[in-house]
């Protein structure tokens, strides 16, 4: 099981760029742009995580907006003794109670507010981005200490668990996703104390301060809190402005990024005021960091709106003014243009180290895009995060962003220091955070199995009672999610006593898949109900589809925060967290060529008959053809049906890309395909097992990927799907034999085969449509689905490559 690409919404309207072309229906699910193209594909399909920062610019692309005040009454909110029932009154009630700490009326027992000022004075000077680091976090964290006795009725108290420090780092960070590295370089995090301390104990060799190094969640609160008020203290003055080594992702609880709007200014930012009190919130100029200067940046080699292709005719990609972002409820594009040409120059500038050979460090980017990846990272580095908060800060403004499945939010800036009050409601309601109000999410609990990181879920289930998993997250076989919005499918290798007294032993074992699926689509278990039923009627389905075993439906969507917020339709997109968990099967990838063709057509024939009952898969993909043996013959099975439709469904369901771009029929990739005005047809399915087949078997041999330098296809992965669509009907209409090939004669002339029955049928269809008709819909567009399949089946290549086989 290997997850495919995604994005998407509830309902299915025109995307932005659709309604410009005048249409009037939509045919298909449009395909949503963004990480999700490639980043849940990092395996099978050979990218470099490197490759993903293009398609998370664009998820960047779509954020929505909201007020800052919308957004600090959410966090309190998050933050209260009753986060369920509604307090609109806290904002207010939290801006007059930190007063005391903005006028430096307030104090610890070891540090006074009015250090707070001390270190903006010293922020506010000219000079480099780096120069803000240390005023910065001394602010931060005597703030923090200052308002840990601040009581404000409603809110509940500080979380010694946590205990949130603010630190600095612009130190390189490494995790893996699958088989591909990554290097970022946050320049400030906010960490748990004890992880915060961790690296600099163990830099001193104590083997008191490795093991704190763990961050057990319960380690503060067998401390006293003056012992802990101590040792933050002892943190701040000498370790929280300096570089720490070998920063954990998945301790981060926010990064914050920093940017001057002009490197190097030699004017000063305006100084604090001298006192403060409850002001009504100041737009900042500009008021939310504007994202359109971002589309005239994608990808080299990239089209961003081709034009329509037919099959006699290949033509040249026409570009357009570029993607087009989703409308926040306060217009992102709406800032002064000489506001976005400042904060462009304000762009990432290179932060390689020059000892990090890593092909994946970070240069030229925009602060958006780069906090982006921030987040990237910090999604990928825990199970089922449910949101992430970052925050940007460019000069005396901060915006905060939050993230989650359905997609990005920013609030209106805050000057931090001409309006202080609203930075410390800030820092009040994330210190009163638990680690799951910072989004980590509790029901999937982390343990340690033999030394290796695990995650424990249990839950109470009416036919099985206790349902215990042990999800093996640090295995190899481990299948992860690189991106920001979308499914985010990871694939867990899974054990359990509950399970396997119901079911027995499997000998491959188990794995749970667990997803952010479309609430508005029909749900995976649903359709996997359907194709249950079909299987007992039909021996083509019998034993190729996936066994479901249990599933649970998490109770938590994506729109919920959306509604808080004030952003228009909440709904559209909103998402749903789901766990299901099936019997372990093979990738078809590891198969040798003769039984590589056989689970593939069991797949096909499965698929169609699938396809003639209702069910439509609508994402055929290497990672979704897997194998198992079943009395000693290997059996294909089509699997993964989470972006399937049914025949009776109303229309398309969801705004979610459906189709992984390699394999995906060229009429999908053309600029209509991608605005959702092409129909999704059996004939599309049936060309993506044939793209699928080809992928394959020309970078694979005796099941093993072959090298980069040998392999053909590889910028396949990372094109924007109709540059793609450009370089697939090149190929096919000019198909030449690699220049290394490994493969037997006879498939190679079967590749050509397919590929000219599908050129031929296409080429039919579009003479067909020249012709005048009576009708503007012609009935050659969807043939019958036997008789399209037995044009392969019968072709030259088709039989003579079966009697190779033989």
């Amino acid at each position: 099981m290997s997850p495919a690409g995604e994005t998407g919404t509830s309902s299915t309207p025109p995307r932005a760029n659709a309604s410009a072309h005048g249409a009037s229906t939509i045919e298909s699910t449009p395909n949503s742009r963004g990480a999700t193209v490639v980043s849940e594909n990092i395996g099978v399909l050979g990218a470099k995580v490197n490759k993903v920062r293009p398609w998370i610019q664009r998820d960047i692309e779509q954020v929505k907006a909201c007020k800052a005040d919308a957004m600090l009454q959410a966090l309190l909110q998050r933050a209260s003794s009753a986060p369920e029932t509604k307090q609109p009154e806290l904002l207010q009630k939290c801006l007059k109670a930190v007063l005391p700490v903005c006028n430096g009326q307030a104090s610890s027992a070891l540090v006074k507010s009015s250090g707070i000022q001390t270190a903006f004075n010293e922020y506010i000077r000219p000079g480099v981005e780096n120069k803000f680091y240390s005023p910065f976090i001394r602010a931060t964290n005597i703030a923090l200490a200052c308002l840990e006795g601040i009581k404000v009725d409603g809110m509940r108290n500080p979380v010694p668990a946590v205990d949130m420090i603010c630190q600095q780092n612009d130190m390189p960070m490494h995790q893996t996703h699958q088989t591909a590295k990554s290097t970022r370089k946050p320049d400030v995090v906010i960490l748990p104390l004890n992880s915060a301390c961790a690296p600099f104990e163990a830099e001193k060799g104590s083997k008191k301060g490795k093991q704190k190094a763990k961050a057990k969640d319960d380690t503060m609160n067998d401390e006293k809190d003056d012992e802990r008020e101590k040792k933050r203290n002892v943190h701040m003055d000498t370790n929280a402005t300096e570089k720490p080594k070998n920063l954990s992702w998945k301790d981060v609880l926010a990064c914050v990024e920093f940017k001057r709007k002009t490197p190097g200014r030699t004017k000063g930012i305006k100084p604090p005021p001298p006192s403060y009190g409850v002001t009504d919130y100041a737009p900042t100029k500009p008021e939310y960091l504007p994202v359109d200067h971002l589309k005239a940046k994608d990808p080299p080699g990239t089209s961003q709106t081709p034009a329509k292709q037919h099959p006699s005719d290949m033509t040249s990609a026409v570009p357009s003014s570029g993607l087009i972002a989703g409308q926040p409820s306060q217009s992102v594009s709406s800032s002064k243009r000489k506001a976005t040409d400042t904060l462009e120059s304000a762009a990432k500038k290179s932060k390689r180290n020059p000892d990090d050979t890593d092909d994946d460090t970070d240069a030229e980017l925009d602060v958006t895009v780069q906090t982006g990846l921030y987040a990237a990272e910090m999604f990928a580095s825990n199970l089922a995060v449910n949101y992430l908060l970052n925050l940007i800060i460019i000069d005396d403004v901060m915006w905060i962003w939050y993230y989650d499945r359905q997609g990005i939010v920013q609030c209106s800036g805050i000057n931090f220091i001409q309006d202080l009050p609203r930075f410390m409601v800030l820092l009040y309601a994330l210190q009163r955070f638990e680690l799951h109000d910072w989004g980590q999410n509790k029901d999937f609990r982390p343990v340690q199995v033999e030394g290796k990181r695990c995650h424990e879920f249990k839950i109470r289930d009416e036919e099985y009672g206790e349902v215990d998993l042990l999800l093996h997250t640090s295995h190899d076989e481990r299948v992860t999610h690189y991106g920001l919005q979308g499914r985010a499918t990871n694939v867990v290798p899974v054990t359990s006593e509950a399970l396997a007294k119901k079911y027995g032993n499997f000998q491959d074992g188990m794995v749970a898949k667990i997803f952010w699926g479309e609430a508005s689509r029909t749900s995976e278990p649903e359709i996997l109900d359907k194709v249950k039923e079909i299987a007992k009627m039909h021996n083509a389905v019998q034993g190729h589809i996936p066994q479901l075993l249990w599933h649970h439906t998490f109770t938590n969507p994506t729109s919920t925060i959306r509604e808080a917020l004030g952003v228009p339709e909440p709904t559209k997109g909103s998402r749903v967290l789901y766990i299901l968990v099936f019997p372990k099967l093979k990738p078809i990838t590891e198969l040798q060529i003769n039984e590589l063709f056989d689970v593939w057509y069991q797949c096909i024939l499965c698929h169609l008959t699938l396809w003639k009952e209702g069910v439509y898969h609508r994402d055929v993909s290497p990672g979704n053809l897997m194998w198992y043996w079943k009395d000693g013959k290997r059996q294909g099975v089509l699997n993964d049906y989470d972006l399937s439709s049914l025949a009776d469904d109303s229309g398309p369901r969801g705004n979610e890309r459906t189709g992984t771009v390699p394999f995906m029929a060229l009429d999908l990739l053309t600029e209509e395909g991608q605005r959702g005005e092409v129909k999704h047809l059996y004939r599309h399915d049936l060309e993506s097992f044939v793209w699928c087949f080809a992928w394959i078997s020309l970078r694979y041999e005796n099941g093993v990927l072959l090298p980069r330098r040998l392999r053909p296809f590889d910028d396949w992965a990372t094109l924007d799907a109709v540059a793609c669509g450009e370089k697939k009907y090149f190929f096919q209409g000019h198909m030449k034999p690699p220049a290394r090939l490994h493969i037997d004669s006879p498939l190679w002339k079967f590749l050509v085969g397919c590929f000219l029955v599908l050129k031929r049928d296409a080429d039919n269809r579009y003479y067909l449509r020249q012709e005048p008709s009576d009708s503007e819909e012609s009935n050659a567009e969807e043939s019958d689905p036997d008789t399209f399949l037995s044009k392969f089946t019968r072709s030259k290549g088709w039989l003579a490559f079966s009697r190779f086989l033989k």
